[in-house]
């Protein structure tokens, strides 16, 4: 008898990814979660996986239990019914660890760019072989002949610990998640640590000068703009249909690629991939060419037009993120006015990160800020306000709420890029509705 996977809390976006991909592996699945409708259950209904209200009559002995994370003892009726019936249930990360044992795996860590990377990689080697992914934007694909498994690495709470992939990509090490981390000596232990657990090859962004004092047994490559790297792009040309560059490993050259993408983060990105796929044998004309038809990952510069206005979303929630996904809007749309609206996420790091969020939304024409997003793990104390960060940005900012968003149409020829990881996508849709009826009364 074929077991089924039950998922404690399907519609978080790793744990959907997973359910899809062991649907796709010819598994049964099926999962519960709160009624509101959250953007990665339409990949888990179109694909028939049913999607249960939280129940105690949900836990029997012929399931086998993954929990999402954010699921404790004594917060969750189906964790609590695990327990009292005596019933294992493994955590996401905890199922993940041994599951990729059977493949080739190839992580993709770092505190910016995981999905980004993790789904360009996926792309490349899947339209090469057999190759079955996890990406962090909610999507997943299984394929039951797959001897490759790329897969993202989340460094929260050290949750890449029960990993051990052949090859692994760090992309860079900054702080961020400060309800856990304490410091960024503390980040970049987690790293370290994580590090000597990849086997065969790490890939490791050579101008982070925290991750060049990393240590592992496997072999380390470090990619980047300058020189001194094993693996060096050069030749940039960034233009309004993404970025052409040169990738050369030694004296050897791999050759021209291009990437449909926009900021330089995103060629280093294309660059720790080309690193890990020649390392690993693959050709580098098929890696060209499957580069070239890379679409993006879900949330991040996913762009829409609506009455002629454009409008980006991104799931920018750091400084170092917001910097880059502005950079990027530069790059596509040199001529425009670049206009920012951001949605601080959580408090502990609005606090911590105060001064750097206020230089990095400088670097926009006109910000507009949403109330802070509080996640489900903290408190507020009233010890930030949205109010304390516009307060810091020297750029024309305003705050502004779901209910009125018009001051947004003080502006012409502007992009609108809507950043953040709660729930900023209400704001872009007021707006979006405003512009629509904008448009049907001009009629």
């Amino acid at each position: 008898m074929t077991k089924t996977y039950h998922f404690i809390g399907i519609k978080g976006s790793g744990m959907s990814a997973l359910a899809l991909m062991l649907h796709q592996m010819g598994h049964r699945v099926q999962g519960s979660d709160v009624e509101k409708y959250y953007f990665t259950q339409r990949e888990l209904e179109q694909a028939g996986i049913p999607i249960l209200p939280f129940s105690a009559d949900n836990i029997t002995e012929d399931v086998e239990l993954i929990a999402g994370n954010a699921f404790k003892e004594g917060k969750n009726i189906e964790v609590d019914t695990a327990v009292a019936k005596g019933l294992p249930y493994k955590r996401y990360h905890e199922f993940l660890g041994e599951f990729m044992r059977q493949f080739t795996s190839m992580g993709v860590a770092g505190a910016h760019g995981k999905t980004s990377t993790t789904g360009l990689l996926s792309h490349v080697l899947k339209n090469i072989t057999d190759t079955s992914y996890l990406i962090g934007d909610g999507t997943g694909r299984g394929s039951e002949k797959a001897q490759y498994f790329v897969f993202e690495s989340d460094e929260y709470e050290r949750h890449f610990m029960p990993y051990h992939p052949e090859y692994s990509i760090i992309t860079n090490i900054d702080f961020d998640h400060p309800d856990y981390f304490t410091s960024i000596d503390d980040v970049f232990n987690a790293f370290d640590d994580y590090a000597k657990q990849v086997t065969k090859g790490l890939f490791i962004y050579g101008e982070d000068t925290y991750l060049r004092q990393i240590t592992s047994d496997a072999p380390i490559y470090y990619y980047g703009f300058e020189e001194n790297n094993d693996f060096t792009a050069y030749d940039l040309v960034r233009t309004t249909t993404g970025s052409d560059f040169k990738v050369k490993h030694g004296d050897t050259e791999l050759g021209t690629f291009h990437v449909p993408a926009f900021g330089k983060h995103n060629i280093l990105n294309a660059t720790a991939v080309i690193a890990n796929l020649y390392t690993a044998g693959f050709d580098m004309e098929l890696v060209a060419e499957h580069l070239k038809t890379f679409s993006g990952v879900k949330r991040r510069f996913t762009e829409k037009i609506v009455n002629n206005q454009v409008i980006i979303d991104d799931f920018a929630h750091h400084p170092t993120e917001i910097i880059a996904t502005l950079d990027a809007a530069r790059q596509k749309y040199p001529s425009k006015e670049i206009v920012a609206i951001f949605q601080p996420h959580t408090f502990t790091r609005t606090i911590a990160l105060l001064d750097e969020f206020a230089s990095a939304l400088n670097e926009a024409d006109a910000v507009y800020l949403a109330q802070i997003y509080g996640s489900a793990r903290e408190v507020d104390n009233g010890d930030v306000k949205v109010e304390d960060l516009a307060a810091k940005i020297n750029k024309p900012s305003a705050v502004v709420t779901v209910e009125n968003v018009s001051p947004l149409l003080n502006h012409d020829n502007a992009v609108y890029v809507f950043m953040g990881a709660g729930d900023i996508q209400l704001y872009e849709r007021s707006f979006e509705e405003l512009l629509s009826n904008l448009s049907k009364n001009n009629q």
